[in-house]
């Protein structure tokens, strides 16, 4: 099983951007989708983005479409979340996971119980 640690979330003005970043460690990335979720107060956690072992899969939820960019860097054992145009609705607690049996596609679709989470970092939007 993975442990993932996010990085990169804090304060940024409307329009601004952030990039966040996930360290992976205690196994290999191979055959891992890596996905990027939010959550705020009161609310269901939402999947944002998520990209396959590969990489030739990525997928991004609806509100995020054309702002945010998923990659990463297998070498680095790094997933990252490039956030751009960033609006007050987009602040929340930023969390990655990972599992090595759901498919970006499944993961899309709503099956959210991926094997291992990071513990969170916070994005706020705010002028």
């Amino acid at each position: 099983q993975l442990q993932l640690v996010e990085s990169g979330g804090g304060l940024v003005q409307p329009g601004g951007s952030l990039r966040l970043s996930c360290v992976a460690s205690g196994s290999t990335l191979k055959g891992y989708a890596m996905a990027w979720f939010r959550q705020t107060p009161g609310t269901e956690r939402e999947v944002v983005s998520c990209i396959s072992y590969s990489g030739e899969d990525i997928y991004y939820g609806d509100s995020v479409k054309s702002r945010f960019t998923i990659s990463k860097d297998t070498s680095k054992m790094t997933v990252y979340l490039q956030m751009n145009s960033l609006q007050p609705e987009d602040t929340a607690v930023y969390y990655c996971a990972a599992d090595v049996v759901r498919s970006c596609w499944a993961i899309m679709g709503g099956q959210h119980g991926l094997e291992s989470w990071g513990k969170g970092t916070l994005v706020a939007v705010s002028s």
